[in-house]
């Protein structure tokens, strides 16, 4: 197909020294004018506090991006060209002047503007403020807001009212990079462009569901902003539950924006409400200690807040349930974690047993389930695990493999990175991949009264060791249902 150049823009990130710019939003930038999705005329307004004159930020952004860029993607040529769309701006977003370069250089263009806050959520309101107050926004206009979106439900819809009182609902792209991985957009593709899957996409075929995401590196630098959070608010509230309602929705009639965000709405609304002693049966939470990962010592959470003790969790696992008719009576089992065993990110659909086993010798038992399994990360992919008859003469020998599909291995090509995708959808102005004001409400309406109840609670998490697969209650908690978590390597 030929490439798809998006309309002329300026990219306006605020926080555009950060780290957020640096590891991300930068490189998938870069990529995507490498691939020539970028107009000649486009340009990425770096906005901060930094002091730098342009030149000065060019050469800043062309050193620290080089690490997230992949090495066969770097050429000199491209680089030259990707760093001389860049400018910088100093702008206190809480002063009220101090506007005036930013509101020159975009007066010289007339695409489309984006505005990018990769700032804190408390800054979203002032910054749409001063947009609004200098004469910046308009139809063209589009603002970003990234997660966490509040710290709970009352700070989400302050946070929505502020935005909203500049920006229209179409003009607001709430991202969820989640949202952007090719395995997360291919699941829709699986459910709804295949007869074969979705007629068995229900209670009476599928046993559970798990959805698990899984990282093996601490906190780091994120330590002040992850102690004010925890696991629930900076992964569950967000990325889990998004992955949940794609797994969940019923078929939207058209692959449309506010068709497909209505099935996910629904979803969030149907799902069981846990508080109170139900919080207490139904979650786990937990917080690293010294252990070792990769045969590496690593330091525990506690340690790294310089020894300050805190009840803020780095894992939590949750058994939930959507109450509708398809899916009644089959649990989704989430968990998240810091300091794990692992680097991986995968949805794992687990059908139900054959109700009895016709081959001679094999128990039921033994006849392992159908299980389809969906990699976010890393090696992007699924697998659909089947029961075969080994080769060979002597009997009927079941042996169970997968059929295995590869993105890297099948398409031969680059996997983009989330980002990539969802910054040229903002410029098109796709919002299919955003989350909705009310998606975001209703994510917090059910996640607020679990923070409550652990807060009521005054029980610190559960202790795990780095480099485990978390406490060994989030085990309990899958098991006494009779299942086990799915933790096999990536084949």
């Amino acid at each position: 197909m030929p490439t798809q150049v998006a309309p002329d823009c300026d990219i306006v990130v605020f926080g555009g020294t950060g780290d957020l710019a640096v590891r991300k939003l930068l490189p998938a930038l870069y990529l995507r004018d490498n691939d020539g999705q970028l107009a000649d005329g486009a340009r990425i307004i770096a906005v901060s506090r930094a002091g730098l004159d342009t030149a000065g930020y060019r050469d800043k952004a062309a050193a620290e991006m080089r690490a997230f860029v992949p090495a066969n993607a770097w050429n000199t040529a491209a680089v030259d060209r990707f760093t001389a769309r860049l400018h910088h701006v100093t702008i206190d977003v809480l002063e009220h002047d101090g506007w005036h370069e930013l509101t020159a250089l975009l007066d010289a263009a007339d695409g489309v503007r984006v505005f990018y806050l990769a700032c804190a959520p408390s800054l979203f309101g002032p910054v749409c403020a001063g947009l609004q107050a200098n004469g910046l926004t308009g139809e063209r206009s589009r603002v970003v807001l990234e997660k966490p979106i509040g710290r709970d439900l009352a700070s989400a819809r302050r946070i929505n009212d502020e935005v909203g009182a500049v920006f229209a609902e179409e003009q607001i792209f709430r991202i969820d990079h989640y949202l952007g991985k090719e395995t997360v957009q291919n699941l829709v593709v699986l459910r709804f462009a295949n007869a074969l899957l979705e007629p068995l996409w229900n209670s009476g075929s599928i046993d559970h569901v798990q959805i698990t995401v899984s990282e093996d590196i601490g906190v780091g630098g994120r330590v002040g902003y992850y102690d004010t959070s925890g696991a629930l608010r900076d992964m569950v509230q967000n990325h889990l539950l998004q992955l949940l309602c794609l797994v969940a929705m019923e078929p939207p009639s058209r692959f449309e924006a506010d068709a497909v965000r209505d099935e996910k709405l629904k979803v969030l609304q149907a799902l069981r409400p846990l508080a109170g002693a139900e919080v207490h049966r139904d979650t786990v939470r937990g917080q690293y200690v010294a252990g070792l990962v990769d045969g590496k010592a690593v330091p525990g959470y506690a340690q790294e807040l310089d020894g300050a003790a805190s009840r803020t969790e780095t894992f939590v696992a949750l058994r939930a349930e959507v109450q509708n008719w398809r899916w009644a009576g089959v649990p989704f089992y989430l968990r998240t974690g810091k300091r794990l065993d692992r680097r991986a990110s995968e949805i794992v659909v687990q059908f139900r047993p054959v109700p009895h086993s016709i081959f001679p010798g094999v128990g039921d038992e033994a006849l392992a389930p159908n299980r389809l399994v969906l990699r976010l990360q890393p090696n992007e992919g699924m697998h659909l695990h089947l029961v075969t008859k080994e080769p060979g003469p002597g009997g009927v020998r079941l042996r169970g493999v997968p059929l295995n599909l590869s993105f890297a291995d099948t398409f031969k090509s680059r996997t983009p990175d989330a980002y990539e995708r969802l910054l040229m959808d903002v410029v098109r102005g796709d919002p299919t991949l955003f989350m909705r004001r009310d998606e975001v409400e209703a994510a917090w309406a059910w996640a607020e009264p679990i923070l409550a109840a652990w807060k009521d609670s005054g029980t610190p998490p559960r202790r795990y060791s780095a480099g485990t697969s978390g406490p060994t209650a989030a085990t309990t908690l899958i098991e006494r249902d009779g299942r086990t978590w799915h933790d096999e390597e990536a084949i």
